[in-house]
């Protein structure tokens, strides 16, 4: 599992060119699923994302998590994460996850999610979104579960 976390002072999501979803000071996650991806690593990618300390303390040091500024995450499916672009130009897919399975796992997430007590948003699995976001910092990580970057 990979995921591009963001830290965001304000963010908002629309789905289908409609329905708009919004937080303030959070994490935006795009969330990528990879084929071999299983429970161990939706926990830990969770684990990750609820105690990260990436928002400034008093002193401008990077020590506090989203729990400990009370802030919001916002979740965004994103199987492009897995794009092998080794040869050629144009991304290649074929070692992705089908959408079924990852629409199985990203439903599992965010129901493992809701345990953390975190607040948060999602994107609609297999939609077309649109992402606006205030990057503070700018701030962006990306974490693997394989510890592969």
């Amino acid at each position: 599992m990979r995921v591009v976390v963001q830290r965001s002072s304000s963010s908002s999501i629309t789905i289908d060119n409609k329905e708009e979803r919004s937080i303030d000071q959070g994490l935006v996650v795009l969330l990528g699923i990879a084929k071999e991806d299983d429970d161990t690593d939706i926990d830990y990618i969770i684990k990750k994302l609820v105690n990260l300390r990436i928002f400034e303390d008093e002193q401008g040091k990077m020590n506090y998590s989203v729990q400990d500024i009370k802030g919001s995450l916002m979740i965004v499916s994103q199987f492009t994460l897995y794009a092998d672009t080794r040869k050629g130009n144009r991304p290649y897919f074929g070692e992705s996850i089908s959408f079924e399975d990852a629409k199985i796992i990203y439903n599992t997430f965010i129901n493992k999610l809701k345990e953390t007590n975190v607040p948060f948003v999602t994107g609609e699995f297999g939609s077309d979104m649109r992402i606006s976001l205030v990057n503070e910092g700018p701030v962006t990580i990306i974490m693997d579960s394989k510890n592969t970057i």
